[in-house]
């Protein structure tokens, strides 16, 4: 199970930088960017959770420190555009993700045999 998340948090990182990096005809649309955003980092705290359930701290740091450093990274291309909205939109879902993880494996290990 935890190679399994592992491999799936680094199959949604690397889209995450590549739909934020890329040019904005290159990127990914499914439907309403916030809730594109809100999404990938929501499934990225869960499966960063999974994959590490003993470093929650680390992990919810990881994802807000992507967000900042990817929407920061946006900056340095004209066709971007960096906001602190987005950013805190991406942080937000991605602590969301580690804390229903982190929340289900705790009541998960408290429940009875």
């Amino acid at each position: 199970m935890i190679l399994v998340s592992r491999l799936a948090s680094i199959f949604l990182l690397a889209l995450i930088v590549f739909a934020t990096l890329s040019p904005i005809g290159l990127r990914p649309h499914v439907g309403d960017p916030n809730f594109e955003r809100a999404a990938a980092y929501l499934l990225l705290g869960a499966a960063l959770s999974l994959s590490f359930p003993r470093h929650v701290m680390r992990v919810a740091f990881f994802v807000v420190g992507i967000a900042a450093v990817l929407e920061s990274l946006q900056l340095i291309d004209p066709g971007r555009h960096g906001r602190i909205e987005d950013m805190l939109i991406k942080a937000v879902a991605g602590l969301i993700g580690v804390a229903v993880i982190a929340l289900a494996g705790r009541l998960l290990r408290r429940a009875p045999s």
